[in-house]
């Protein structure tokens, strides 16, 4: 019988061998896949944004694909493109770089926007339409976004839309000192801790903990808990942006997987408020006020969490 927490430990054992004392991105990446969802990892670069997400990729036995996102990347490079066979005189789709399962979208905010909008049928549908042909993408999928902040030089900002559809936001951050010697010794030797790892579950093991998430309770109580705290971010006066109801949906799914890994088959308060950061914060507009006076979005929801009451029923 498959074990999820077992499973779920194996693989963030199998990620920390590479990427160093950040068990909580590693957690929040793989509640992410078992969510159908997609990760935006953001932070600035050399902090191992690209190393976690090849790590995942490798720990998984699944495809995966690697598009580096520069200025003059064209959508069709991504999506695929349709041609004639002059042997047959049909038209043949050929695939684009993003019909693989485990995609890694490096520096996707170097791209133009033009070409940052064609994963947006692609996130939310799992699928890629040509020239009015719709082609499913392989299961499991999931999309690791790797971005610089903004204010670095060469970036496009992603729109409001874009970030919607990312299921959760990971900053990956500095090391500590200790950290950072481990490191440094780890990567001091001819062989790189990148070539060691092997899989350690497979495609299909993958899909059957994304159908046993969605068994996972939500009580009524549960689902009016999140309802206030959205409606409580769309009121704020701090924020020009609240959260949508994709944003409420996708919190469910997360506090379902945060349930699922602790051995529940029904959702605390807690999972909802351990979660609500890392989903909800990159989907959050300030206004330029709030901006102005350093306010962030997770000051935001902090101060929301406070003042919502929790449901003690359950």
């Amino acid at each position: 019988m498959l074990q999820p927490a077992k499973m779920i430990m194996g693989l963030q054992q199998n990620i920390a061998k590479v990427v160093v004392g950040k068990e909580e991105a590693i957690e929040y990446a793989l509640i992410a896949l078992l969510c159908k969802g997609h990760v935006l990892i953001e932070d600035v670069p050399g902090v191992g944004k690209t190393t976690l997400a090849s790590a995942l990729a490798k720990s998984l036995a699944c495809s995966f694909r690697r598009i580096q996102f520069t200025p003059d990347l064209m959508p069709s490079d991504v999506t695929g493109f349709t041609l004639v066979n002059f042997k047959t005189g049909e038209m043949e789709y050929k695939e684009g770089a993003i019909m693989s399962q485990i995609v890694l979208a490096d520096e996707i905010n170097r791209t133009s926007p033009k070409t940052q909008s064609a994963l947006l049928e692609i996130m939310e549908e799992h699928q890629v339409t040509v020239d009015g042909i719709t082609h499913p993408l392989p299961q499991p999928f999931c999309v690791l976004a790797t971005q610089n902040p903004g204010e670095f030089v060469g970036t496009y900002p992603l729109p409001e839309a874009q970030m919607d559809r990312f299921f959760l936001r990971i900053s990956i951050g500095y090391p500590t000192i200790e950290q950072e010697m481990d490191v440094l010794e780890r990567y001091s030797g001819t062989v790189k801790p990148m070539t060691t790892l092997e899989p350690v579950c497979t495609a299909e093991d993958i899909i059957q903990l994304q159908q046993m998430v969605t068994t996972i309770y939500c009580s009524p109580e549960v689902r009016s808990y999140v309802a206030q705290l959205a409606a409580a971010t769309r009121r704020d006066p701090a924020l020009t942006l609240g959260a949508s109801t994709r944003a409420a949906i996708a919190l469910i799914h997360g506090a379902q997987a945060c349930a699922l890994l602790d051995g529940r088959d029904f959702i605390l308060p807690e999972d909802v408020q351990h979660m609500v950061l890392p989903v909800w914060a990159h989907r959050l507009v300030l206004n330029p006020e709030a901006r102005m006076k350093g306010i962030t979005a997770e000051q935001v929801l902090v101060n929301i969490l406070k003042n919502t009451v929790v449901p003690v029923k359950l």
